[in-house]
């Protein structure tokens, strides 16, 4: 069985990441839809989903009339999407490109948003004012090594009584062998500090090829990234697992009502998605 951990620093995976991410900006204007956003009451299939799980944890059901934090935006679908329900939206991601394009999309819809060039590790430092909730979905934090030091850049931007919500690619999921015949663990679930490198001219949506292939990510077990909230002074209100998950991630897996799932047979087997909803207490 290949083994893909490999120690590299910080700066060396952050500049191959990079290139990849700005690789897939223009792969993703086409095929995450953008023009369905010329709707106006069109929202993202990942907005709509996270809206209904997070609205029994806001105070009035809604993030309308909220200043929310979308950490790791990418190309601003979701984050546009918060804004058309209601909130006041900062997208803050480290793809220039992506950044760009988010620009340009929210200029061509009319809709106000503030955009932010940061990798999230620093982003406290990086983003003006406080948040009633930093959001983070889905595909993002599997590309950070340091847990904690994200989990304290979340508290830093949230104002006393802030939510945060994450819903993300469970780690279980991410330890399994995408291309085998059956559910056959591959990967490792306890990561140890190692990255893993993949090197994949795909990416998750759509047909096209990057031409910057090699990425790096890193393993986090559920326990670690709870334990990283509740270090970081954040009291965790509700945790979900789910059997679906928004893109295929293996080929075996069949299209379902909010996305993609294994088959019927091996649908309990093993859960595809996490969600993390928590607090910052105080005053």
């Amino acid at each position: 069985m290949a083994d893909n951990r490999i120690e590299v620093d910080w700066d060396s995976a952050r500049a191959s990441n990079l290139d990849n991410w700005e690789d897939r900006v223009p792969l993703h204007e086409e095929a995450y839809g953008v023009r369905d956003l010329d709707d106006p009451n069109h929202l993202t299939s990942v907005v709509r989903t996270d809206l209904a799980a997070l609205a029994p944890f806001l105070r009035e059901g809604t993030v309308s009339g909220l200043d929310v934090c979308h950490l790791q935006c990418h190309i601003g679908t979701d984050t546009l999407s918060l804004a058309r329900a209601g909130a006041r939206v900062t997208g803050v991601d480290f793809s220039p490109r992506a950044l760009a394009s988010a620009a340009s999309l929210a200029k061509r819809l009319g809709i106000a948003a503030t955009w932010v060039e940061t990798d999230v590790l620093d982003a406290r430092a990086a983003v003006n004012g406080d948040f009633d909730l930093v959001y983070t979905s889905i595909g993002t934090i599997n590309w950070l090594p340091d847990l904690d030091r994200w989990a304290g850049q979340v508290a830093g931007l949230l104002r006393a009584g802030g939510t945060f919500y994450i819903r993300d690619g469970h780690p279980a999921l991410y330890s399994v062998d995408e291309h085998a015949d059956g559910l056959q663990l591959r990967y490792p679930y306890f990561g140890k500090g190692e990255a893993q490198l993949w090197d994949d001219e795909s990416t998750y949506a759509g047909d096209g090829k990057v031409a910057h292939s090699p990425t790096y990510q890193w393993a986090h077990p559920l326990s670690k990234i709870i334990n990283s909230l509740i270090t970081a002074g954040l009291q965790i209100l509700h945790v979900d697992e789910d059997r679906t998950i928004p893109w295929k991630f293996a080929p075996r897996m069949v299209q379902v009502e909010g996305g993609f799932a294994w088959p019927d047979a091996e649908r309990d087997l093993v859960p595809c998605t996490y969600t993390i909803i928590a607090r910052k207490t105080g005053e």
